[in-house]
C-alpha cells in the first residue's frame, strides 16, 4: 500500500508533468505563430489563436491541483517552494501562450510581408525568445541552476534584438509615412516577443528560488 509520502510524491510528479506539458504548449505556439507572420498562412494564425484556450485550460487545471496540495497535504519548506514555484510559472506560461495568440491575431490583419532585413531580424528575435522559453522550461525539470542563470542572461539578446528592430521600424516609418500602420503592427509583435523573453526569464527566477529558497522579491528557507 503506498504511504503517504508515496502519495504526495506522485501528485508533486503529475503536477510536475502537466507543467511541462503546459511549457511545451506554449512554446510551440510560438513556433506556429512566428510560421504563420512568414508564410502569411492564415489558417495557421487562426488555429494558434483557437489552441490558447488549451493553454489556458491547462493553467486552471495545474492551479487546482497546487491548490488543493497546499490545502489537503502539509507540505515541508522545499515541497512549499516546489508548489509556490508552479503557481507563479503557470501565470508566466500562460501570459507567454497569450503573446503567441496576439502575434497571430496581428498576422491575420497583414496585407504585406515585412521588408527582408525588419522580417529576418524578427525571426531572429523570436528564434532567442523561444530559445529562452525551451531553456526555463528544461532548467525546471533538470532542475538545472547553471542553465536556468544562462538563459535568464539570454534576456540581453531578445532586449537587443528589440531595440535594434525598433530602430530599423522608426527609420522605416520616417521615411515613408503611408506605411504606418504595418510598422506600428511589428511594433506591438517585436514588443510580445519581448514580454515571451521577460516571462521566461522570470521562469528562471522562479526556479532559482524553488532549488535555493532565494528570489529578488521573496525569501523563503
Amino acid at each position: 500500500m503506498m504511504n503517504y509520502r508515496q502519495a504526495f510524491n506522485t501528485e508533486l510528479s503529475d503536477l510536475s508533468n502537466s507543467l511541462i506539458r503546459m511549457g511545451a504548449t506554449a512554446a510551440d505556439a510560438i513556433d506556429r505563430a512566428i510560421a504563420a507572420l512568414n508564410t502569411g498562412d492564415k489558417d495557421l494564425a487562426r488555429q494558434v489563436i483557437e489552441d490558447d484556450n488549451q493553454i489556458d485550460d491547462l493553467a486552471r487545471d495545474i492551479e487546482q491541483r497546487c491548490l488543493r496540495l497546499l490545502l489537503k497535504q502539509q507540505p515541508v519548506a522545499g515541497d512549499l517552494r516546489r508548489i509556490s514555484t508552479a503557481i507563479k510559472m503557470i501565470t508566466d506560461i500562460e501570459r507567454i501562450g497569450d503573446s503567441a495568440a496576439d502575434i497571430a491575431e496581428i498576422s491575420l490583419q497583414l496585407n504585406a510581408p515585412a521588408p527582408p532585413e525588419v522580417a529576418a531580424d524578427v525571426e531572429t528575435m523570436a528564434a532567442a525568445a523561444r530559445s529562452m522559453v525551451g531553456g526555463a522550461i528544461d532548467a525546471y525539470v533538470k532542475e538545472d541552476l547553471e542553465l536556468a542563470r544562462a538563459t535568464r542572461e539570454k534576456d540581453d539578446i531578445v532586449d537587443s534584438l528589440f531595440l535594434k528592430i525598433r530602430a530599423e521600424l522608426g527609420q522605416r516609418m520616417a521615411a515613408d509615412a503611408t506605411a504606418w500602420d504595418e510598422i506600428m503592427d511589428y511594433l506591438m509583435i517585436i514588443k510580445y516577443l519581448e514580454r515571451i523573453g521577460d516571462h521566461a526569464e522570470n521562469i528562471c527566477e522562479w526556479v532559482e528560488f524553488y532549488k535555493t529558497g532565494v528570489h529578488k522579491n521573496v525569501r523563503i528557507i
